[in-house]
């Protein structure tokens, strides 16, 4: 009986799974790998990047990773990436061993590869093989250079269609001039325009025997031969550099915070260190105070035009050559030094925007048709906004959460859309030929563009009204490339007389050549502190006020903005993702803030004290304890300064005493 007792005890401890002693079998040293928990899996599919172990096991303390034949082994993240993405100008493994030993092509040719050769564009999904993995002919190689079908847009309301599809003004129907390719807008032209869709007109429409007219009640104007839009008095007359108001016939200027006011000419003048504006030139990226007096170069050797952004807290510049795709950036402070890569892109950068405020860079490329977003570090970068056709400039507005772009192509325009690429609205879409540059008037919210196409500098305000023609061609706008804005005036870089101009920003009056006999002038940026205000973080989309951290992730698709308050505690901090980046909106608000948020919380504490040494004493029916509520009122605008009453006999104000018929325009 006890040997029976034994063997059973022995069947047990075999065919339990629970039992101490299990019996494990014995791995293939070979052809299989042994898990911590003692099984056995295929040799092949340990360090394969998926755990095959319940333990994982398989994946702990692999020196390599076994990828498949059409990927790409990267050395230290221990990642697999298709080989479509090797030397693609893109750290894709995040450690830059996909782009180590590539061939260096040139801008406008594609690289095979690691170790194999350099291919001329047409070469590109013509139906054969040349790069030896193939990849040449693969579809995300394709896209660079199929031709975008000829589409037209859908026509607006003040438009025509064409029998085609193509859109024109309704104003240009019935002209006697054909202005559709198929002539379809001169068919019909004996029925009243105006009995369909009001002929376009936003207010009144009024036939006539050929054609018809838009006309608009007395207090508004017309725009694009068909829409009315109010009129705004101050930029109308258009004689403030920043704030404006109309009293009683009475124009009356003054300034925001960080700004003097003249008292004579209402002009607005930055206070504090002297600005300074930097180009890019065939000689390298230089600066130059604004006034001219001192001139020195940054980097003598990144030379040739490209687009220009700059971060005023650290002075630093920006920069991308044209037709490249490499971005640096270089200190303002102390001597000529190297500029640091700060990313390699896809494509070439045709624009350049800095958002100070969430510490972000944003990008146009030509190629792809596509807005970019990465962080200033460079650590990675995303699309943001596709389709573009020659996306030529971008500039953003972060205290509002705003970004703008341009293009260049079969249809140029203007649009706006909020920091994260979402709810785009067109600014400007007629009247404009090739927009090649862009830049933000922040104290009157207006966004300036100069068109190559067209010769000249304009504005329009951040809703896509009051648009005006400031500088129109003078004989140094001829071939424009860079565009900055600063106090009363407009600067720009021009290819043909080779020169950096400015002039006045409300009427191109004042006009100045500032540096002369430069070769290949590119982009321009003027920096100085209050061009770039502190204020609380607009997370994302306009409206969308963090008063606490605004935390970026762009490991997304497309960028997540989204607010963080107290009460998530550290736990939500440390979930972020490593690429991200947090925003404490009380370093960016006024200092007041702090001052505010210190009182709340010595008068929470006062009563719970109080409350405390109440709760202590005999209990009384009559005692009551009275706390007397207060609310804090903030400013919407964060870039306007709410004080006491403004005394409009004040000197510092500037009255313009208007004539009868300016009043009653």
């Amino acid at each position: 009986m006890g040997h029976l007792g034994g063997f059973f005890l022995l069947l047990v401890s075999v065919h339990s799974p629970g039992a101490a002693g299990h019996y494990l079998p014995a791995c293939h040293e070979q052809l299989e790998f042994r898990c911590g928990d003692g099984s056995c899996i295929p040799r092949p599919r340990s360090c394969d990047g998926r755990a095959d172990c319940e333990d994982g096991s398989d994946e702990r303390h692999c020196s390599h990773v076994w990828c498949k034949n059409d990927e790409f082994a990267c050395s230290s993240s221990r990642r697999c990436i298709s080989l479509s993405f090797v030397c693609n100008g893109v750290d894709d493994c995040g450690d830059g061993s996909d782009e180590d030993s590539c061939q260096n092509c040139t801008a406008g040719v594609f690289s095979c590869g690691a170790f194999d050769v350099c291919l001329p564009r047409h070469k590109l999904c013509d139906g054969r093989t040349d790069c030896k993995d193939g990849r040449d002919e693969t579809q995300e190689s394709c896209e660079l250079t199929r031709p975008r079908p000829q589409t037209f847009p859908k026509c607006a309301a003040a438009e025509f269609p064409c029998g085609n599809g193509q859109c024109i003004r309704q104003t240009w129907r019935c002209d006697h001039s054909p202005d559709c390719s198929d002539g379809s807008d001169e068919d019909n032209c004996d029925q009243n325009e105006c009995r369909v869709n009001n002929g376009g007109c936003s207010h009144s429409c009024e036939d006539q025997p050929m054609g018809f007219l838009c006309r608009c009640p007395e207090n508004m104007r017309l725009v694009g031969d068909s829409q009315c839009e109010e009129v705004d008095a101050c930029l109308e007359i258009d004689v403030c550099d920043q704030l404006c108001d109309l009293v009683n016939g009475s124009l009356a200027c003054d300034c925001h915070e960080g700004y003097s006011v003249n008292p004579t000419t209402s002009e607005c003048k930055a206070r504090g260190d002297e600005a300074q504006l930097g180009f890019t030139s065939s000689q390298g990226v230089q600066l130059m105070s604004i006034t001219g007096t001192e001139y020195r170069e940054l980097a003598p050797h990144l030379s040739g035009p490209g687009p220009m952004a700059a971060l005023a807290s650290n002075n630093t510049l920006y920069w991308a050559r044209q037709g490249r795709g490499s971005i640096y950036r270089v200190s303002m402070d102390g001597k000529p030094q190297d500029a640091t890569l700060v990313l390699k892109v896809k494509g070439s950068v045709s624009g350049l925007a800095v958002d100070w405020i969430h510490q972000l860079l944003y990008w146009t490329c030509v190629e792809s048709g596509s807005v970019y977003v990465g962080p200033l570090d460079g650590l990675t970068q995303r699309r943001l906004i596709a389709g573009l056709d020659k996306p030529s400039a971008v500039a953003v507005e972060p205290l509002q959460g705003l970004l703008f772009w341009a293009q260049c192509g079969s249809f140029p325009k203007i649009e706006r859309a909020g920091l994260d690429g979402r709810d785009t609205v067109a600014l400007v879409t007629s009247s404009i030929h090739c927009p090649v540059a862009l830049s933000l008037d922040l104290p009157r919210r207006l966004l300036y563009w100069v068109d190559q196409g067209m010769r000249s500098i304009s504005r329009v305000n951040l809703e896509g009204r009051d648009r005006k023609t400031v500088v129109e061609s003078n004989g140094y706008l001829d071939r424009p490339f860079g565009l900055a804005l600063f106090e009363g005036f407009v600067y720009w870089s021009e290819e043909v007389t080779r020169s950096i101009c400015r002039a006045n920003k409300h009427n191109g009056s004042q006009l100045q050549t500032l540096l002369t006999n430069l070769t290949s002038p590119g982009g321009v940026v003027v920096v100085q502190p209050v061009l770039q205000p502190n204020g609380p973080s607009v997370c994302g989309r306009p409206g969308e006020v963090c008063r606490h951290e605004c935390a970026v992730h762009l490991q997304s698709e497309s960028p997540e903005f989204t607010c963080i308050f107290p009460e998530m505690g550290q736990n939500e901090s440390q979930e972020t993702p490593a690429i991200s980046r947090t925003v404490h909106a009380s370093s960016l608000s006024d200092p007041t803030f702090a001052g505010v948020l210190s009182l709340i919380i010595f008068l929470s504490l006062l009563l719970v004290g109080m409350a405390v040494w109440w709760w202590r004493e005999d209990f009384r029916p009559s005692r009551s304890l009275a706390v007397q509520s207060f609310s804090l009122k903030e400013s919407r605008d964060p870039l306007i300064v709410q004080g006491p009453p403004v005394d409009p006999n004040s000197c510092q104000y500037l009255k313009i005493k208007l004539d009868h018929s300016l009043t009653t325009a």
